[in-house]
């Protein structure tokens, strides 16, 4: 237990880094795509604020962001003895849905290779995306993809290959994978799933049109900044977090779900949503406590050829930098 004076100290500090925290938040206004930030560091929020009328307890749109979800949820499951871990071959868990005449390939795509976007079928995202969610069956549709690579080379990123997740998750758990993400993430307090679209057959799109809060997508950035916090697998933290492949968009390593770089002088795992949807994870080092950022943004206007996520990297790292002042 601290001492008096230990405990006034703590409380100086933790007014100190608010105030720096509110006064770069404050410069944050002058995006005027951003709706919300929320900033935790070591066990409780920091400061949140909205922007043009939002507010950090309304649910938006976080995009991409929720592969990041996806993939804890993978980790559970694996921890609960309903997937066998990340080098499982998926071709007989989707054996109802693989094409007539499968490519020999396809028996060799792993549930690791979904979540670090490695399966080589061609992306369901970006240009093919509008196809792909316009087709019956999406689960059947993914895995009928030609390959333009071998299983376990470079990043094709595809929501398709999150979205094969998500379905393998509902028949391995024998629910809805939004009904899964409720129970297995539930223990987070400040966590809550708003809305979750569906494919045709009524399975949850993984890795993307997933709606929660700023402060929700916050809670589960500090999830994993305190080490799963007693509901992700400490151990599928770290193995998230281990590089996978490189990005082709930004050149960064990539895991499972997760971007890893480093902003504002610090390590970070970040998740990215179209549009500028961010949670940032800061791992603890020594001396410097754990952090975790989130940002949401207008989901309808790109953010990487717009050069807006530069942006909010440079708003991330000006908040890391102000939280250690």
């Amino acid at each position: 237990m601290l001492a008096a004076p230990a405990i006034l100290a703590t409380a100086r500090t933790a007014r100190a880094a608010a105030a720096a925290v509110g006064a770069v938040l404050d410069d944050a206004q002058g995006l005027d795509r951003l709706r919300a930030v929320a900033v935790w560091r070591d066990g409780a929020e920091v400061a949140a604020r909205g922007y043009g009328g939002f507010d950090p307890d309304r649910p938006t749109n976080i995009k991409s962001a929720s592969k990041s979800v996806i993939s804890a949820l993978a980790g559970i499951a694996i921890a609960r003895g309903l997937l066998q871990g990340p080098d499982q071959r998926i071709a007989p868990l989707l054996a109802a849905d693989l094409p007539p005449d499968p490519d020999p390939r396809l028996a060799r795509i792993t549930l690791g290779h979904l979540l670090s976007m490695q399966a080589g079928l061609q992306r369901q995202s970006g240009p093919n995306y509008g196809r792909w969610v316009g087709s019956r069956n999406w689960v059947r549709a993914a895995p009928a993809a030609p390959f333009e690579t071998e299983p376990g080379g470079r990043m094709l990123y595809s929501t398709a290959s999150s979205h094969l997740v998500s379905a393998i998750l509902a028949q391995v758990g024998g629910r809805p994978t939004l009904a899964l993400a409720r129970d297995w993430l539930g223990g987070i307090p400040g966590f809550a799933i708003a809305d979750w679209e569906r494919d045709p057959q009524g399975i949850h799109l993984g890795g993307n049109q997933m709606a929660m809060s700023t402060r929700s997508l916050l809670a589960f950035g500090a999830a994993y900044a305190a080490g799963g916090a007693g509901v992700i697998p400490s151990g599928w933290v770290l193995e998230s977090w281990r590089r996978r492949t490189a990005s082709f968009f930004t050149g960064e390593d990539y895991g499972y779900g997760w971007f890893l770089s480093r902003i504002g002088g610090r390590p970070v795992r970040y998740g990215w949503g179209y549009g500028g949807q961010m949670i940032y994870v800061f791992p603890a080092a020594p001396g410097t406590p754990a952090a975790a950022v989130a940002m949401t943004s207008d989901p309808d206007r790109p953010s990487a050829r717009s050069g807006y996520r530069d942006d909010l990297h440079r708003l991330a790292g000006r908040v890391v930098a102000a939280l250690a002042a």
